[in-house]
């Protein structure tokens, strides 16, 4: 496109923020207008994202007039959970401005709007036709895009009953802010469950497996969750790896061209017929899956980094289908294999 695509950036102190900038700095159609950080206003990026050095002569910025002239195109909203709404409640916002928001307060259908404001949930290989006509977006959960991308091939052909799954993310999950599983003194050779069977992104993948399977119910005819998740902490900075378990009569060829026909038009979701591993996909927007059976078992492989298609990666693709640009513009990354 001739003329670039102005954006700005609100919370772009954290880890989600860090990332977008190292994406959006380097995106052949964007100009990046500002970076809000009420903390950091006037001290160059660099000195908070250290990765950035020689790359951006950027400065954080306290002022928000381009939010009532409509003087940028797009706004991402990089902060905390309850915190997107709340700033739109604070601020005017002109309509012409679109918005992507990476926290979860528009994910789901019954909190996807705010004033005249409705949000699409952005996951491309869900609602691509939505996203392109959409003018706000709700960018999904890292756990939840991971676990989705395994599981909606089988939710589009009615296969899901109950799901036991299971996933381990980095310490950059947990965002910015220290507390006591944050640490790397604690981290470090150390793996811990949390948030068990109640993980805040079980709504939005049982709405998403809804979408395409109505029948697929929170619980099943024996009062049983019909999802069950248990996440758990590792010892690693990047990345999620998800392993989920269904029961299912077909055949692995079966279940292959089922996979195969259904993200043969997403550029970044891969099928391996290899065993997959986390530095396949670290630094890189990819999802990449792995199926193997044993009887009636199925077991789902996933694995994305959690900051890119976790995060601001997949908030860049969105950024991209909603402006008409090339789909994956800005997101050729390579994977940090060694």
């Amino acid at each position: 496109m001739s003329t670039k695509i102005k954006v700005g950036i609100i919370g772009g102190a954290g880890y989600t923020g860090g990332e977008l900038l190292r994406l959006l700095i380097n995106h052949p159609h964007v100009e990046i207008a500002f970076v809000n950080s009420k903390s950091n206003a006037g001290n160059p990026v660099h000195q908070v994202h250290a990765d950035l050095i020689g790359e951006t002569q950027l400065q954080f910025s306290d002022d928000l007039s381009a939010l009532a002239d409509g003087s940028i195109d797009a706004l991402f909203l990089c902060v905390g959970h309850g915190d997107a709404r709340k700033f739109l409640t604070e601020y005017t916002v002109n309509d012409k401005i679109k918005i992507i928001d990476l926290s979860q307060d528009f994910r789901l259908s019954a909190k996807s709007s705010i004033g005249n404001r409705q949000f699409v949930y952005g996951l491309p290989e869900l609602n691509k036709e939505k996203i392109k006509a959409a003018q706000n977006i709700a960018n999904p959960g890292c756990f939840a895009t991971g676990i989705q991308l395994g599981l909606l091939p089988l939710a589009r052909a009615g296969l899901l009953s109950s799901v036991y799954t299971t996933g381990i993310t980095g310490s950059t999950g947990a965002g910015q802010s220290l507390s006591a599983t944050s640490h790397f003194s604690w981290r470090a050779n150390n793996i811990q469950a949390y948030k068990t069977l109640t993980h805040q992104h079980l709504k939005e993948i049982t709405q998403s497996l809804q979408q395409l399977q109505p029948s697929f119910s929170p619980t099943s005819a024996e009062g049983a969750d019909a999802l069950s998740f248990i996440p758990w902490r590792g010892d690693f900075t990047r990345g999620i790896f998800i392993s989920s378990l269904v029961d299912c009569d077909w055949k692995m060829e079966q279940l292959q061209e089922l996979y195969a026909a259904f993200y043969q038009d997403q550029p970044f979701t891969v099928m391996s017929q290899g065993e997959i591993f986390l530095k396949q996909v670290v630094n890189t927007n990819k999802c990449i899956i792995q199926l193997e059976k044993v009887g009636s078992k199925l077991v789902v492989h996933s694995a994305i980094d959690n900051l890119t298609k976790g995060a601001s990666g997949q908030a860049v693709q969105n950024m991209n289908l909603i402006f008409g640009i090339d789909e994956c513009a800005g997101l050729k990354l390579k994977a940090n294999y060694f």
